[in-house]
């Protein structure tokens, strides 16, 4: 099982960028051919990844033999056509969220997925988190309430400068989509389904730009999640997780790369390599990436915040 997985990518933005990077030191995962919108990004991406393959288009690309999975980096409007072309050419597709803009869309490529049995997953990150993991392991039932602030001083993020206009824009981009949905497909995994019970915006007045503030209560399985996100301050980008179960609590902070436990002492498991497992999608094997259906229940939930 030491072949090589060959990988094309579409989308040459600060993700496709950062996964090229994470890439080239993977025992088997090899990316060998890209493509995006603008040629610039691909020209000063063959300067740094000089053995890459440049596709004519996104088309051409996924036409290529010899490939063996998608990653998708665009902009949220092409995913499911895209995964659709992945899917019609045998291929296992790994997707960056928000998984769509098209709600109808995507029932309709996860009713193929289901149906036909292809391989897709979508990159929420904490998936292989040791903090997702230490959640999962102790009692589903002794859980009580969950706190989730968010905070940036800007949005974009600085370093999502290249990413494209779209991310600071409210039809596709903001922090509640981009950041907020990693740790809503957090509390989804652990504890089930999610209700909103109330959620107050803030928009900036010209009609277009994303949301600066956002205030909510939801019911996640049974358990009441209060959230408080917003832009401004001193810190680029904070967040903070607390969960409470009776007697003991978890706090997990900055990405979950700060795990404390109080009042119970859990071991907190290993990290799980989220290249490692997306070798295991395109080989059909058992992995803990999210599905689609499951990137799709989290979207519905950061649509409804946004409606409220």
């Amino acid at each position: 099982m030491n072949e090589f997985l060959n990988i094309g990518v579409i989308g040459l933005g600060v993700m496709g960028q950062r996964m090229l990077a994470r890439l080239a030191g993977h025992a088997r995962l090899r990316p060998v051919s890209v493509w995006d919108a603008d040629p610039a990004a691909v020209a000063r991406t063959l300067l740094s990844y000089p053995h890459l393959r440049a596709a004519a288009s996104a088309e051409a690309l996924i036409a290529e033999p010899g490939l063996h999975s998608l990653y998708i980096a665009t902009p949220p409007a092409p995913h499911m056509a895209l995964s659709q072309l992945g899917f019609d050419a045998g291929l296992a597709v790994f997707c960056e969220k928000p998984l769509t803009v098209d709600f109808a869309a995507a029932r309709a490529c996860i009713a193929r997925i289901e149906a036909q049995g292809q391989r897709a997953a979508v990159n929420f990150a904490l998936a292989s988190s040791p903090g997702l993991a230490l959640l999962l392991a102790l009692a589903r039932e002794d859980w009580r309430a969950v706190e989730l602030d968010v905070s940036f001083a800007n949005w974009p993020r600085p370093w999502q400068a290249a990413a494209g206009a779209w991310l600071a824009e409210r039809l596709e981009g903001g922090f509640s989509r981009e950041v907020l949905s990693h740790f809503i497909f957090v509390l989804q995994r652990v504890l089930g389904p999610a209700q909103v019970l109330s959620s107050a915006v803030g928009y900036p007045e010209d009609g277009r730009s994303a949301e600066t503030a956002l205030r909510a209560e939801l019911v996640v399985g049974d358990v009441t999640v209060q959230i408080n996100g917003k832009v401004g301050g001193e810190i680029a980008d904070q967040n903070r997780m607390l969960w409470r179960a009776g007697g003991s609590e978890v706090e997990l902070r900055q990405w979950f790369s700060e795990i404390e436990q109080r009042g119970r002492e859990t071991q907190t498991p290993p990290q799980i390599d989220q290249l490692d497992q997306w070798a295991a999608l395109i080989e059909g094997r058992p992995h803990s990436l999210p599905g689609y259906a499951e990137a799709l229940a989290v979207q519905e939930t950061i649509e409804a915040l946004l409606r409220s």
